[in-house]
């Protein structure tokens, strides 16, 4: 069987879904994500919104008119809280809001026995994953992490080279992403405020970049972090959309770090908001018996740029295997929904579960506080959340 055999797409059998048995389901936050997730879900004859809540009043309701969802049947809150507590028959929620409030909102539906579907990033600090993870494992319930490029069938082909031993042993990753002028500000300031972001670039596309590589070795544990941020475009106002957001910048716009993971392997990572500079490079991984070559997206897409290329020796001859791109089927967004959900009804593991999660923002979280200090920092978790 020759290499490229070894890659050739199998089908998958999929769930069939009982659509008797739905699930009720609450979207706490309802800005611009929050449509994605309610497209997803509307996809799902199994699912039941029941409840909406923003912190700005009406925000919730005017969201239900925009979409055409029944507003005669819904529920409006003004916080996560009123949500949770005057819902006792919810299963579910999403939690859509920026990400300052991502920890509380999701611990609390935890603490009182709802299932959390979180998007990107986990969270903002490494201190805030831990308090998540303990609520998680002290509920029982589903907690999903939104990263949908998981579903991506190229991202499933860099994992499963990986796994099949074809690289040997990983000792060296480069990775990162980004764009030369995306800073996002068409969905308003909350992706730039310290106050509401806490994390820029390294929050919204960097956890998917690092996702990308962690997850093809395995998740290891992250040891050190040597990190660097900076925020010199984000304050100009030629590089919004609306310039008159530049004063109101206030978080990265471009990240960099040298990681130092479990089982010996190195971690070269950079990511952007902006730069002058088309790309950061294209991710490869190093192993002993081969590397491999992801190429970069224009814009970071939760993707690949190309096709996947394999270098390695054939009769002391150095040689390149081409893996061809595969199609995706379907919407990865309308996949980490109907995951999420699965995982709820029959009781499945969650997708995208946080004991993965946590290292992803624990690296974030390091190359934040490392890049304020000047220095490497050592990265610790407590024995309670692994």
């Amino acid at each position: 069987m020759s290499i490229l055999d070894a890659y050739k797409e199998k089908s998958s059998n999929e769930r069939e879904v009982d659509a008797s048995q739905k699930i009720k389901v609450g979207i706490i936050g309802t800005g611009w994500i929050a449509e994605a997730h309610l497209n997803a879900y509307n996809n799902c004859p199994d699912v039941e919104i029941v409840a909406l809540a923003d912190l700005i009043p009406g925000k919730a309701y005017d969201f239900a008119v925009k979409y055409g969802m029944d507003v005669e049947n819904l529920h409006f809150y003004e916080s996560d809280r009123e949500l949770i507590d005057n819902e006792p028959d919810i299963d579910a929620v999403s939690v859509c809001t920026y990400n300052r409030q991502h920890a509380p909102c999701t611990i609390y539906a935890l603490e009182h026995g709802v299932n959390v579907l979180l998007e990107k990033p986990m969270c903002v600090t490494l201190e805030e994953a831990i308090e998540i993870r303990r609520a998680e494992l002290k509920s029982g319930k589903v907690l999903s992490i939104g990263f949908q490029p998981r579903f991506d069938e190229n991202m499933k082909m860099v994992k499963k080279i990986v796994e099949s031993g074809e690289l040997g042993d990983v000792y060296y990753i480069q990775t990162g992403g980004g764009r030369r002028m995306g800073i996002p500000t068409p969905f308003g300031t909350s992706f730039i405020q310290e106050d509401t972001a806490g994390i820029g670039a390294l929050g919204d596309i960097g956890c998917y970049s690092l996702d990308m590589v962690l997850n093809a070795v395995g998740y290891p544990k992250p040891l050190t972090v040597s990190g660097y941020k900076s925020g010199f475009f984000g304050k100009k106002p030629e590089y919004l959309d609306k310039p008159e957001y530049a004063e109101k910048f206030s978080v990265d716009d471009f990240g960099a770090a040298f990681v130092r993971l479990e089982g010996g392997i190195i971690l070269d990572f950079r990511i952007s908001w902006a730069m002058h500079m088309d790309s950061p490079g294209d991710t490869i991984i190093l192993g002993t018996k081969a590397g491999m070559r992801i190429p970069a997206t224009e814009c970071w897409n939760g993707s690949i740029g190309g096709p996947l290329v394999i270098y390695s020796n054939c009769a002391g001859m150095p040689v390149e295997t081409v893996i061809p791109e595969r199609q995706n089927s379907g919407d990865n967004f309308d996949k980490k929904i109907r995951s999420f959900v699965d995982a709820v009804k029959y009781d499945l593991p969650s997708p995208v579960p946080s004991s993965q999660i946590i290292f992803n923002q624990a690296i974030i979280d390091g190359i934040a506080k490392s890049a304020e200090i000047g220095r490497e920092v050592e990265i610790t978790f407590p024995d309670d959340v692994l």
